[in-house]
């Protein structure tokens, strides 16, 4: 059984306020474009590319809109925890619970390309303590599992699910 903690996942508007206090109390200004990459990015069922979040913020805008834009927020978004980096995928997905800092483990579907986030801190820290005994510092582990989700089963990588 994984080490867990206890976090709480938000939604809709309430995972929306619980990023823009999570931005603010890391020194930093919720801004009308902030807002709306990081609702675009809560939008994606799925990991979003830069170019996937940006093609959102300017329809909803009614204007083009920079992936580079996109990818300094994403990143600002990454450093404070309001988003996770899907790194095979280069895409990102909204993190539920911004307020709790962790390692993130991600089950990543072939075949539909879902991103289930899971958590175990015993194998994360793990991770950190092997990369510490090598003599790393500020080690941020990625761990992604590739393989096929539960609605998914045994359907080929790329096929439709059943």
């Amino acid at each position: 059984m994984a080490a867990s903690h206890t976090h709480h996942d938000f939604a809709g508007d309430m995972l929306i306020d619980a990023a823009r206090g999570a931005l603010q109390a890391a020194g930093e200004q919720w801004t009308d474009m902030r807002s709306d990459v990081f609702e675009a990015l809560a939008a994606h069922e799925k990991p979003a590319s830069a170019y996937d979040i940006a093609e959102s913020v300017g329809s909803r805008r009614g204007k083009r809109v920079a992936a580079n834009s996109v990818y300094r927020i994403l990143d600002l978004f990454v450093r404070t925890n309001l988003a996770r980096r899907v790194e095979s995928a280069n895409a990102y997905v909204a993190n539920s619970h911004p307020g709790c800092h962790h390692d993130c483990i991600f089950l990543i579907c072939d075949a539909c390309g879902e991103a289930t986030h899971i958590d175990d801190d015993r194998l994360t820290g793990a991770l950190r303590d092997a990369a510490h005994q090598a003599g790393f510092a500020a080690v941020r582990p990625v761990v992604e599992i590739r393989g096929r989700c539960g609605a998914c089963g045994d359907a080929a990588p790329g096929a439709p699910a059943g």
